[in-house]
């Protein structure tokens, strides 16, 4: 029996979930009219025994059988190893801290990348939390959307650190709900601050919003900036 998931923000690293809800309903379309293919795609989950120890590893733990049509299935969620990729890493974390504004509230979101950020901070940034970090300290762990929105209130500029989900290309809406939507809508594109390593990138063609509101959606189409090395960034499409 073919299975096909909706995403729902969280937990959605698997290769049988559409892009968006609506990606997913289009399948279940075609499905029923008989022109979606069939294909094995993989059920994969975060190995939590890597998560304690203080990083991260994707587990395949089967394959499923997957209705798909036109590109509307996502890709199994990707992790970046290797030398070369803690290097691009260390570039990326030694580039953002040496400009960041020492007055501005900084929303530091999960992922190794910006782990790594929180490492040459020298705050024991969480792998898969948000954090807050100001003035030289972190400021709050693991925050909800409500803390940001308060946090935000009290400091006259705040920023978003966000990585990619690896393949999957998404930066809002999977992954980090706690920068929800009312954080959203008090910024713009001009306040996220988007790192990728190289390899992460070339694995990933496109970045993705899925917000769940189509306005917001919307806001943060187009092209962002996406620092992937010391000093050197790449404009990349959000659709």
């Amino acid at each position: 029996i073919p299975i096909l998931g909706v995403p729902a923000g969280v937990k959605v690293y698997s290769s049988v979930f559409g892009n968006t809800p609506r990606d997913s309903a289009n399948i279940l379309k075609a499905f029923v009219r008989g022109v979606a293919s069939i294909s094995l795609r993989e059920i994969v989950d975060i190995d939590e025994e890597s998560v304690r120890s203080d990083r991260m590893s994707i587990k395949i733990y089967g394959y499923a059988l997957t209705p798909t049509y036109s590109n509307l299935l996502q890709p199994s969620k990707a992790t970046f190893h290797g030398v070369y990729d803690e290097e691009n890493k260390e570039a990326i974390a030694n580039y953002i801290v040496e400009n960041m504004d020492p007055k501005a509230l900084y929303v530091l979101g999960p992922g190794s990348t910006v782990k790594k950020i929180g490492d040459r901070l020298g705050i024991n940034k969480t792998l898969l939390g948000v954090d807050l970090y100001t003035e030289g300290k972190l400021l709050r762990k693991d925050v909800g959307e409500d803390e940001i929105i308060k946090a935000m209130k009290r400091y006259p500029k705040t920023f978003m650190v966000i990585s990619p989900i690896g393949k999957q290309g998404f930066i809002l809406g999977r992954g980090n709900q706690q920068i929800g939507p009312e954080v959203l809508r008090k910024i713009t594109k001009k306040e996220l601050i988007v790192v990728a390593t190289r390899g992460k990138l070339t694995e990933t063609p496109v970045l993705r919003v899925d917000t769940g509101y189509p306005d917001l959606d919307k806001k943060f189409r187009g092209y962002l900036r996406v620092i992937v090395d010391y000093n050197m960034e790449k404009i990349v499409k959000v659709v």
